[in-house]
């Protein structure tokens, strides 16, 4: 079987689908690989590294779309390299079908087989292949680490001859799995962490952390058979908006990391919380690309706002890509074990897998 896989567009996406680390498993599967020229030498990769470990470089993107059986992507495929895709062509990616629902619904009926690695179910058989896991992990520190380093003040409290610092304050919203790695990474710098999440069960994983949990009077258990986050209704939000309204008056630091699949983020900070926050304060938001959780965020920009930063960036990883790619390929590979045939050497679709079925767009 023919895996392929070509650079994704640099100026939004520096991850890459294929590792040097993987590529021996895939061979011992019985695959062929190809890869564009200089596929990795972004991330220090040199093309020698992949040659010398059996994989081919080519320099037509377009000759490794239509000669690949199984194409291995971060994100979705542009219209002219989808156009170039053939019937029983696998493609396994961060498809985003909520945005890209039409154009993913067209290449299905072209009998293009299509996974989309975030519609993973979130059980135990499926969490070595959770890419949405491994990536908001990094996520959740790099956020604590930038917005670090735009606070003008020492993070742990520091106690000197001429008198003591304070450690800072820090709130993180939404307790997911970037949620719990920015509490772990901010309490390790030495910063008073503090954390709300509309799901209870998040409660006792704040605190294991040695963070403090806000909880809402008379909270509800807002999550998902799937363990996501869902919608909270109106009187929840109320109570949540005087909550922070108190809690942000006396917060130095604000991680944002509250999402909803499939829907614009949820507005959790106000205009007037804002308002009420300590001038020199930070407010990152990990959900900028969803519309964000505070009225006034900017994708890519830092917003000034009464001496109070706010800032989200479209892709935070694209600081990170040499270890988000290493464990999205980890990831990809151990995707594609699950969906492999080893006896016949290709790809076998069961719907009978939880694993396929649920990641298959139909």
């Amino acid at each position: 079987m023919k895996i392929g896989s070509i650079l994704e567009n640099q100026q939004y996406e520096k991850r890459i689908s294929v590792t040097p680390d993987v590529i021996k498993k895939y061979i011992s599967l019985g695959c062929q690989i190809s890869l564009s020229k200089n596929y990795g030498l972004h991330l220090g990769i040199k093309d020698s590294e992949y040659a010398d470990l059996g994989v081919k470089l080519i320099d037509d993107d377009n000759e490794i779309l239509t000669s690949s059986d199984l194409i291995l992507q971060m994100e979705m495929l542009s219209d002219e390299k989808s156009s170039l895709l053939r019937e029983n062509q696998t493609v396994i990616g961060v498809l985003n079908p909520y945005e890209n629902k039409e154009n993913l619904e067209n290449l299905a009926k072209k009998k293009i087989n299509l996974f989309s690695l975030e519609l993973l179910p979130r059980i135990t058989r499926a969490q070595s292949m959770d890419i949405l896991s491994s990536q908001a992990n990094l996520a959740g520190y790099k956020a604590v680490i930038e917005s670090f380093t735009n606070f003008e003040k020492a993070i742990p409290m520091m106690m000197t001859a001429a008198g003591t610092i304070p450690a800072a304050k820090v709130l993180v919203v939404g307790a997911g799995v970037a949620g719990l790695q920015a509490i772990a990474t901010a309490k390790r710098m030495g910063a008073i962490v503090f954390a709300t999440d509309v799901r209870m069960a998040s409660k006792e994983q704040v605190e294991s952390l040695g963070g403090k949990f806000l909880t809402v009077e008379g909270s509800e258990n807002l999550e998902t058979e799937g363990g996501y986050a869902k919608e909270a209704s109106e009187d929840f939000k109320k109570k949540q908006e005087e909550l922070l309204s108190e809690t942000l008056k006396k917060i130095d630091i604000v991680i944002c990391t509250a999402l909803i699949p499939g829907k614009k983020a949820p507005i959790i900070i106000k205009d007037n919380m804002i308002n009420n926050m300590q001038a020199g304060s930070v407010i990152y938001d990990l959900a900028a690309i969803q519309g964000g959780n505070t009225s006034l965020t900017v994708v890519n920009k830092i917003i000034d706002k009464n001496g109070v930063k706010i800032m989200g960036e479209s892709n935070i990883l694209n600081k990170l890509p040499v270890s988000a790619s290493n464990l999205y390929a980890k990831n990809m590979y151990n995707f594609v074990q699950n969906l492999f045939d080893k006896e016949n050497k290709k790809i076998n679709i069961n719907l009978e897998d939880e694993i396929i079925n649920k990641t298959l767009i139909k």
